[in-house]
């Protein structure tokens, strides 16, 4: 009896009216159209589109060569199909919707005659069937496509070996094109191989960020902030069925950002589509499995082993199933290892999994499997939610260690903090472990505490060997805190407590004890002594084999060279730890994000654009997953003084602020405090009253007595002091400075303190005593490619390297070719500083322009020089020097031209 055909599967499905138009999908199937690939397979799971796309395809221009036209023979499948007589007659079916006509060797339509021979109560053999099929097939002169859509339905091994016999001869002017839930059983690996297979998966069909806002806002009209766009779409992971089920959610929703922070897989709608579609598909083996393991954040075979306690080998097979099967699983490698469960799926997974009494023993067997493999982190979570907490303490001890010698004690502390008192105070060790990753973290008043109860536990051990290492370390850690806060009197008593409970053999303690006590050295300024009690530290490390320890401590070695003036020793210190780091993998990789941040910086210094750009970008990748506690500091602290020297304050002054908030006081002393950097920003901007607010808050005077700490801040009252004309001990403040930094050897810190001096003689008509301490600036800088540090002082420091290179007879003075090259750097700058500073404001001036001010800010739009303004006015050079830098503040500008167009933009002019 003939198979009755619903011409329905045989429809092909129109495009929708409003769909996302997926333009890098199509190119990549027409890409397999023209390079002669025989089958297209697009396999995802359940709500990713793939009916969708393969209409959208066939609808548009597809590469066929010449013909009558675009061909193409669809048939929808469904269960009923894995009846080899009735597919084959569907397939037969839809091949004569091709409507070919007059084809040569021909009497009837596409397989008409096999149809009867088909449905014969002796039948012939399937392959003689296709094979006869096949024929007719080659004789269609035209290229077309023929859809096998849902090809998931079947189940049927009779019906797979027909299509693999189909595609293993198949004309070359047909293309097969397999929209599946499921890998289909075809011989995929092969046709790989031999290069005639186009591929589209799950992670090619999911949303970009850009499609699912048309799809959110355009297709759905929802409107959707681009923050809260990308938070859905990483929330469903560019599932098109996710994203549409929650864009009917939020229909009417008054409050869409807090919709999607609450959209789970357990959402009704989510719950009701992936539990018809998808979880009640499934036998009761694997619905078991699945929602057994869907505790575990990642999945292999021998962890889902030891979870359900199966045979070897059973977790890996049913892996493998689950992901020939489409079933919501991602891998996370190549070698197919690891894998997770899509987020929405393993949330409804876990939802429908509950609280069985099984549900403790599954969390304590993957505890103890990943215990047993090394990974004490998630050992340590799954005790904590099995509610094992004795068990939790004890991993957490285990792990620190490893952890605090690879800088992820934040991390430690993260989960250790889920632990409740009881578990915690009886533990001498945790105790301090607790207290020395709360001293990491910049918070010693927390970490005292800690280290008061860990001495508390310890008052009933009389084992000597056991707690004289733990109060040698609770001594470190106190030598720490008090380093970190300030406290150098305490640093030295609690190192050497730390040495005298030390053991002789006890390496690692001894030396962090001793670098310990030579690192206040750098608190004090004495940067030689902190270099060689850094070597002596880095060498121990070294020979003890802790080289993630060596690699870190590279940065702040790189620091105090900076201070003294060694920009090229301090790249070579860096550089060589990166190199050391890349000889041991990624997790050492991670320290080196200080590193890079301190290159760009040197490159941006010595002006090497492109060195800056390379470092910046390798930074800021590595900067997302570093475990350095300071990292947020310093990448806003890096940021705020390129946008500086870029002339965008009001942003250097934000990213100030972001700093400032992200701040942990470690053992590197603060050289340059974030509101004295604001204050002297603010002074650029001609803000001199908020400086000025700074200096009162402070207290400062130039009388005051200056160390090494407050080296910075009373360069920043010069400078106030400068811009407000009151010279008064401004020359004995800075002299005092200067010869601090000179016996100490801060060759960098020397170069800003005569630049300072240089433009306080300026203002003060003192030229000869101006050039020459800016001679001896350009001495000391000149080996070290310095640029940056003039170029940033603006138009009132480019004037008086200027007059030095005029005022200098000698034409072949040392200096004059690298003066030249400052001057260059100045004129690469200016119209970049000139966009940013003046274009884009429009705000009121904000400390008014005196009557005399105005008066040479009208000369200078005239474009007289500053002799001739003096003249006219009667004036010293120097006043009119003077007069020209509190104008230029007051206007926030760099040079001449920006003052005026500024003053134009104010109606000053």
């Amino acid at each position: 009896m003939s198979t009755a055909i619903l011409a329905t599967k045989l429809y092909i499905l129109p495009p929708r009216a409003k769909v996302v138009l997926r333009p890098r999908l199509i190119e990549k199937l027409n890409d397999g159209l023209s390079s002669g690939h025989k089958v297209t397979v697009i396999s995802a799971p359940a709500g990713f589109g793939k009916t969708t796309l393969v209409s959208e395809w066939v609808a548009s221009p597809l590469p066929l060569g010449e013909g009558l036209g675009v061909r193409v023979a669809w048939l929808s499948l469904d269960e009923g199909d894995n009846d080899p007589v009735r597919f084959i007659s569907y397939l037969i079916a839809a091949l004569q919707t091709l409507a070919v006509s007059e084809v040569e060797g021909l009497k009837a339509g596409i397989g008409e005659g096999l149809l009867a021979a088909l449905h014969a109560s002796q039948s012939p053999q399937t392959e003689t069937i296709l094979t006869s099929l096949l024929n007719e097939i080659s004789l269609i002169p035209q290229r077309f496509l023929l859809v096998l859509d849902d090809y998931h339905a079947i189940d049927s091994q009779a019906v797979d070996s027909a299509l693999s016999f189909l595609v293993e001869h198949q004309p070359p002017q047909m293309h097969l094109v397999i929209a599946s839930r499921e890998d289909p059983s075809l011989p995929l690996s092969r046709l790989r191989v031999r290069g005639q297979l186009t591929e589209l998966r799950a992670a090619d069909l999911r949303f970009t960020p850009t499609e699912a806002a048309d799809f959110l806002n355009r297709m759905m009209g929802l409107n959707l902030s681009a923050e809260d766009i990308a938070a859905l779409e990483a929330r469903t992971e560019g599932w098109v069925a996710g994203l549409q089920l929650a864009a009917l959610s939020m229909q009417g929703q008054a409050d869409p950002t807090r919709f999607i922070k609450s959209f789970t897989g357990s959402h009704r709608f989510v719950l009701d589509y992936l539990l018809e579609e998808v979880l009640e598909r499934q036998p009761a083996e694997i619905q078991n499995f699945l929602l057994r393991t869907s505790i575990l954040e990642r999945l292999c075979g021998p962890l889902c082993e030891a979870v359900l306690e199966t045979p070897p080998g059973g977790g890996q097979s049913t892996l493998e199933e689950l992901e020939h099967a489409n079933l919501f699983l991602v891998p996370l490698d190549d070698e197919r290892r690891w894998y997770r469960y899509h987020h929405l799926f393993g949330e409804l997974l876990r939802q429908r999994l509950g609280q069985p009494r099984e549900l403790a023993s599954y969390h304590m067997r993957a505890s103890a499997w990943y215990e047993v493999n090394d990974d004490l982190a998630k050992a340590f979570h799954h005790a904590f939610a099995a509610g094992d907490f004795e068990r939790g303490a004890y991993l957490a001890e285990a792990g620190w260690q490893g952890m605090e010698r690879n800088f992820q004690t934040a991390a430690w502390l993260g989960w250790v903090k889920k632990l409740p008192a009881a578990a915690i105070y009886s533990r001498p060790r945790l105790c301090y472990q607790l207290g020395s990753a709360f001293s990491d973290a910049g918070e010693p008043e927390t970490s005292e505490a800690y280290l008061q109860n860990a001495e508390r536990a310890l008052t009933g051990v009389t084992d000597q060997t056991e707690a004289k290492p733990l109060l040698a370390n609770i001594a470190l850690v106190r030598a720490n805190n008090a380093q970190n806060q300030g406290d150098l009197a305490g640093t030295v008593k609690y190192a050497e407590l730390a040495l005298q409970f030390a053991a002789e053999d006890d390496l690692y303690i001894r030396a962090q004890a001793v670098v310990t006590l030579e690192l206040t050295h750098w608190a004090t300024g004495n940067l030689d002594a902190s270099l060689r009690a850094m070597r002596t530290w880095t060498d121990d490390m070294q020979r003890l084999g802790n080289q993630v320890f060596v690699i870190a401590s590279a940065f702040a070695v790189a620091d105090m060279q900076v201070v003294m003036g060694r920009l090229g020793e301090a790249e070579t210190t860096l550089k060589q730890a990166i190199q050391q780091a890349a000889t041991l993998g990624q997790e050492a990789e991670l320290v080196t994000a200080h590193h890079h941040l301190g290159l760009a910086l040197l490159a941006h210094e010595q002006g090497d654009d492109e060195a800056v750009a390379g470092h910046w970008q390798t930074a800021a990748e590595l900067g997302k997953t570093t475990t350095l506690v300071d990292w947020h500091c310093r990448w806003n602290l890096a940021q705020a003084r390129l946008k500086e020297s870029t002339g965008e304050w009001d942003a250097a002054l934000d990213l100030l602020d972001e700093a400032k908030r992200g701040y942990v006081k470690t053992v590197i002393p603060d050289l340059q405090p974030i509101d004295a950097h604001k204050a002297q920003i603010h002074l650029k901007q001609g803000r001199l009253d908020k400086a000025q607010a700074w200096v009162r808050e402070r207290g400062l005077s130039v009388t005051d007595e200056v160390n090494y700490l407050g080296e910075y801040e009373y360069l920043t009252l010069a400078r106030v002091l400068l811009i407000e004309g009151s010279f008064a001990g401004v020359n004995d403040l800075l002299e005092r400075v200067l010869a601090l930094a000179e016996t100490q050897k801060r060759t960098g810190s020397v170069i800003e303190i005569l630049l300072t001096q240089a433009l306080v003689h300026q203002v003060q008509g003192n030229e000869s005593q101006a050039l020459s301490a800016l001679e001896r600036a350009l001495t000391l800088a000149e080996p070290e490619g310095y640029l940056r540090t003039f170029v940033d002082e603006g138009e009132a420091l480019q004037s008086l390297i200027s007059d030095f290179r005029m005022t200098t007879t000698n034409r072949t003075h040392p200096l004059l070719g690298y003066v030249n090259e400052i001057l260059a750097a100045f004129s690469r700058t200016a119209e970049s500083i000139s966009k940013s500073t003046i274009t884009n404001q429009n705000s009121e001036i904000i400390e008014p322009l005196t009557d005399r001010e105005l008066e040479i800010l009208h000369l200078i739009a005239e474009g007289h020089s500053n002799a001739e303004i003096g003249q006219r006015l009667y004036l010293a050079l120097s006043t009119v020097k003077g007069h020209n830098l509190r104008i230029f503040n007051k206007l926030q500008a760099q040079n001449r031209t920006e003052a005026v167009v500024r003053a134009r933009e104010l109606g000053l002019l």
